[in-house]
């Protein structure tokens, strides 16, 4: 008998043995581990060497290790200077900007071709307090003209292009980013 058939035979032994005592103990014949999840076989063996056992002849529920989902391992270990080599790749490092310029108006960093952050704040809070005035003017949403709007600030007069809009008459002056 050569080494092949010895061991074909020793696995058949024990999975006899596994199945009586499982049998014996009135267990449930798919047991697993108790980190493993116990679930129907993924694959089912239908082809039959000769020197194996018919179907019929061998322990119901297969063996202990028949009901595992088995996981994708990697077959040697990274060392620490790949990993590292990996997690310090150039495509991972910040990149450096070097289109920052200061806001000609505030001072403040920005980018190029980027609104100023505080500047668009300042614009914000002057374009609410107008709406907010315009809405005391006409006495609600539904009631605005469909002309033109235009924000007069102190020292401003109205020309003759004007006569058909909207004017909006503000007490201060005109700040110089609002334009």
């Amino acid at each position: 008998m050569n080494f092949a058939g010895l061991l074909q035979s020793l696995r058949r032994s024990l999975l006899r043995i596994e199945g009586t005592l499982l049998q014996s103990a009135v267990f449930d014949t798919h047991l697993a581990p108790a980190l493993a999840l116990n679930g129907p076989r993924l694959q089912q063996e239908e082809y039959l060497d000769e020197e194996q056992q018919s179907p019929e002849q061998q322990p119901p529920g297969g063996g202990i290790l028949d009901g595992i989902m088995w996981m994708a391992v990697p077959k040697k270990r990274r060392s620490i200077e790949i990993n590292r080599t990996r997690r310090r790749a150039v495509e991972k490092l910040i990149k450096v900007k070097d289109n920052v310029e200061p806001c000609l108006e505030c001072g403040h960093l920005k980018q190029k071709h980027v609104l100023c952050g505080f500047c668009y704040e300042k614009v914000r809070r002057e374009t609410a307090l107008i709406r907010i005035q315009i809405k005391a003017m006409e006495g609600g949403p539904l009631k605005a003209p469909a002309t033109e709007t235009v924000v007069f600030y102190e020292g401003e007069v109205a020309g003759d292009k004007d006569k058909d809009k909207r004017i909006v008459e503000r007490a201060r002056k005109r700040p110089a980013w609002f334009s």
